[in-house]
């Protein structure tokens, strides 16, 4: 039997824990907050977007930093591996658009509440309000931790599971990384993943809280025809710029690029059509309402809220009525219907982020059982790593996989000669 600390009280953590104290090892998990599982509360705005149903080959299409690093974890415990897992501790879960797999409650809480229960069952021993400053490290070999109270604790194996530093409030303050540099890892730069965007233009204050729904979005760098990203979904303005789910996967992609290059978002508001077959609809419209002032004309085909704002954009004034609209005004509405265009400025902060992009250098990481190739006994699991994905469940899956291999293969320290 191994006394092992994990540390981090999060998905990664709680699995890593649970996983660990299944072998036959003494856990300890270290949580610096008055409870477990805090991020993992507000995912999915409270709904924990636990995984994603594609197939699992898809995974590591969705997954943009290092997927061939998490090869091993990922097949260890795929992502039908974990709704089965949870489905076995009495979590009920569903598909929903997208394969996205939710609780069936709707209920983050109830995800937290069976790791909870089964620390619990298999002897996890779990200290709340309990903050980890410092690794104990002799020769090379993890041999315990030390508290911010400078108590220190000895044991056989420590599992680093302290997120990133997004969300500051929840507790991913970047502990993890202090740590594990003072112990000879590199960090790979820290970034904001999954973030919004902000715009040169006005037009995100004046759209504020306007969501559009089926769009086509495409990215482009300034003077190159192929697109450095394009999706279809959904695009949520802010008083800053664009969010939504569409722009969040977009930030992580091209988020390193807007350092360097000036990019700029075209979104096509119908997508569904043709440039020939919007131009009809229009006419159709403009037939229909010869004597309406444009604002009122366009009720049909915009929401409400986006007209001043579209016409703006055509520079056509909204009380000027259909029957004095050119024909080459008449273009521009059209083609604006096709090609929405905004500049982009840049990513919103850390603290708006759903996940923290960079982390620890995954080439100093077995992707086999997440051991640290510096320090022997050390081990690594979730947000810390210098992996991420897309939305959509990706990054918790991520967590599961690489807390249940961090866990579970400590038994092939005993191997070694």
């Amino acid at each position: 039997m191994k006394k092992v600390f994990v540390v981090g009280g999060g998905p990664a953590g709680m699995m890593a824990a649970i996983q660990s104290a299944k072998r036959g090892n003494q856990v300890v998990l270290f949580e610096k907050n008055e409870k477990l599982g805090k991020k993992l509360f507000i995912t999915g705005k409270g709904r924990c977007n636990i995984t994603n149903a594609c197939d699992v080959s898809d995974l590591f299409s969705n997954i943009i930093s290092n997927p061939k690093f998490l090869y091993s974890a990922i097949y260890q415990f795929t992502n039908e591996d974990l709704v089965a897992y949870l489905n076995e501790l009495g979590l009920k879960t569903k598909e929903e658009r997208g394969k996205r797999i939710f609780p069936a409650s709707d209920k983050s809480s109830d995800v937290i509440r069976v790791l909870q229960n089964e620390c619990k069952k298999q002897g996890v021993v779990v200290q709340l309000n309990t903050a980890v400053k410092n690794l104990m490290v002799v020769d090379g070999k993890v041999c315990g931790v030390e508290s911010e109270n400078g108590k220190c604790q000895k044991a056989d194996a420590v599992i680093l599971a302290t997120g990133g530093v997004s969300y500051p409030s929840t507790g991913s303050t970047g502990d993890g990384f202090a740590m594990a540099q003072r112990c000879g890892h590199s960090i790979i730069e820290l970034r904001p993943g999954l973030v919004g965007m902000t715009i040169k233009e006005d037009y995100g204050e004046k759209l504020m809280g306007l969501t559009l729904k089926n769009c086509a979005l495409r990215i482009h760098e300034q003077g190159k025809k192929k697109p450095v990203f394009q999706g279809f979904g959904e695009i949520l303005f802010t008083h800053y710029g664009v969010s939504g789910p569409l722009i969040l996967s977009a930030s992580s992609q091209i988020g390193d690029r807007l350092e360097k290059a000036e990019l700029t978002l075209h979104i096509d508001l119908k997508p569904a059509l043709e440039m020939e077959q919007v131009q009809k609809r229009l006419l159709k419209e403009f037939d229909a309402r010869k004597n309406c002032v444009l604002h009122n004309a366009l009720g049909t085909m915009l929401p409400k809220s986006m007209i001043p704002v579209f016409l703006e954009y055509c520079h056509l004034r909204p009380d000027r009525t259909v029957n004095q609209i050119t024909k080459e005004e008449r273009l521009k509405l059209t083609e604006t219907f096709k090609d929405f265009s905004l500049t982009l400025k840049g990513l919103r902060g850390m603290d708006e982020a759903i996940i923290t992009r960079g982390g620890i250098k995954v080439q100093e990481v077995d992707p086999a059982t997440m051991e640290s190739k510096i320090v022997s006994g050390l081990y690594f699991a979730g947000e810390i790593l210098d992996v991420d994905a897309l939305t959509g469940g990706f990054n918790l899956q991520i967590a599961w996989s690489t807390g249940y291999a961090a866990g579970s293969n400590m038994e092939r320290e005993d191997k070694k000669v």
